[in-house]
């Protein structure tokens, strides 16, 4: 199971967010680019970079440090937040960015989200679908929509859907522990779907009961800024 270290990024800051509240925002490092290092110097291959600011404007924001972190060091990078645009998605990927994260585009504008997949390479996308109680989330986890993660799953798999990455907004933040059910529900209902969990992990323990789901990766955000799990400790498990 691929380790996915998370930076979330407003202002520029790396920051993290509870339940994907806006007003409940806690800045834990002024520059991303060092905490994006620290992850390289620690030997973990991947990074899930959110720009929050993004996510909430409907566009691209901290174009910045994301070509930092593209310049000054060698992670593989799958990035989120506003992505709207063609032009967007043909500068991530010429910057280098390994996977883009497409989330309200999704919900909003299913036909270009399958156009993107088509003219750029499905390997290229994860969809990124924020949920409570297994409804979808969109505009920033702002809005909810009529639609739950089984039916918005199997609407892109026809069309050549092959990464997804389920975030239980209950969860996040929380360091209470993932929603386990929830992603074995995924699994069985979509065996060939690389499925990435995200939201409440806070242990190795944690990590080490979705390894048994045979999950394609696990996103581990605030754990390590309170120091719940050791950069270590992520290398044994990737």
């Amino acid at each position: 199971m691929r380790i996915f270290p998370s930076i979330d990024i407003i202002e520029g800051k790396c920051v993290r967010l509870t339940q994907g509240d806006f007003g409940k925002m806690k800045v834990y490092r002024e520059n991303p680019v060092e905490v994006a290092k620290e992850f390289e110097e620690a030997d973990l291959e991947y990074l899930h970079l959110v720009d929050l600011d993004g996510a909430k404007k409907g566009h691209v924001v901290n174009w910045k440090v994301i070509e930092a972190i593209q310049a000054e060091t060698a992670l593989k990078v799958d990035f989120g937040g506003g992505v709207k645009s063609q032009q967007e998605v043909e500068e991530l990927l010429e910057l280098g960015i390994e996977q883009i994260n497409i989330g309200s585009l999704a919900v909003r504008e299913p036909e270009t989200f399958v156009r993107w997949m088509h003219d750029y390479g499905s390997e290229n996308f994860i969809l990124s679908a924020d949920v409570k109680n297994e409804m979808i989330q969109f505009g920033g986890w702002t809005q909810a929509s009529a639609i739950s993660i089984f039916d918005l799953a199997a609407q892109f798999e026809k069309e050549g859907l092959e990464f997804l990455t389920c975030t239980d907004i209950h969860t996040d933040g929380m360091l209470q522990g993932p929603n386990f059910g929830l992603y074995r529900k995924l699994k069985k209902k979509f065996p060939n779907l690389k499925v990435i969990a995200s939201g409440g992990i806070s242990s190795v323990d944690d990590l080490t009961e979705l390894t048994y789901l045979n999950l394609h990766g696990a996103i581990v955000g605030k754990a390590i800024y309170e120091q719940k799990i050791k950069l270590a400790d992520l290398k044994k498990l990737q």
